[in-house]
């Protein structure tokens, strides 16, 4: 049986999927560099050092790229929750809300699915809202960047467990064997 075609906007996206792949496969290697090229440098080192420097991640509030002393924390997963418009959207919205023990937000809350350092699975309710977007942003596009640790203000509630369906960050999906190709 034939695979039907690709969209072109599949076809880009495949062809981003692999180019990473070839970014990560130098990384492995050793020798990828974001920075200025080796003066040793191979005429395919600095082809792929070019590809690697075209492909970093679309950059956001509290990427962790400009100098700041919160460290980076890593999540396996994400997601955003809004009273959206309909009364059912709304009466959820709630629920969830007292399920995680915070009030009710007309911007709603961000949830940040990570791990506390005994490797115990907590969610963060966080309203860093603009850098959860452009996290699921970038994980839509394969790219696994992770945020810089909310500041206390930002911070309403710590939950132990995952709660709420999230959607994973691509390195946690290849973890758990959801990454694909």
């Amino acid at each position: 049986m034939l695979e039907p075609e690709l969209t072109e906007h599949d076809y880009l996206r495949q062809i981003e999927l692999l180019a990473r792949d070839v970014v990560h496969a130098a990384q492995e290697e050793g020798w990828q560099t974001y920075g200025p090229n080796p003066a040793n440098a191979t005429q395919m080192h600095r082809a792929v050092n070019e590809l690697a420097r075209a492909l970093r991640h679309w950059h956001f509030d509290d990427d962790g790229c400009l100098d700041d002393d919160r460290p980076l924390l890593h999540l396996g997963g994400a997601t955003v929750i809004t009273p959206g418009s309909s009364p059912a959207q709304q009466e959820s919205y709630r629920t969830g809300c007292a399920r995680l023990g915070v009030d009710t937000r007309d911007e709603g809350w961000a949830l940040w699915h990570t791990w506390d350092d005994k490797a115990r699975a907590h969610t963060v309710v966080t309203t860093a809202l603009d850098a959860t977007h452009a996290l699921l942003d970038n994980w839509s596009h394969g790219r696994d960047v992770h945020p810089l640790q909310p500041r206390r203000a930002q911070i309403a509630a710590v939950v132990q467990g995952w709660v709420g369906p999230i959607t994973l960050s691509p390195s946690h999906a290849t973890t758990i064997g959801l990454g694909g190709r």
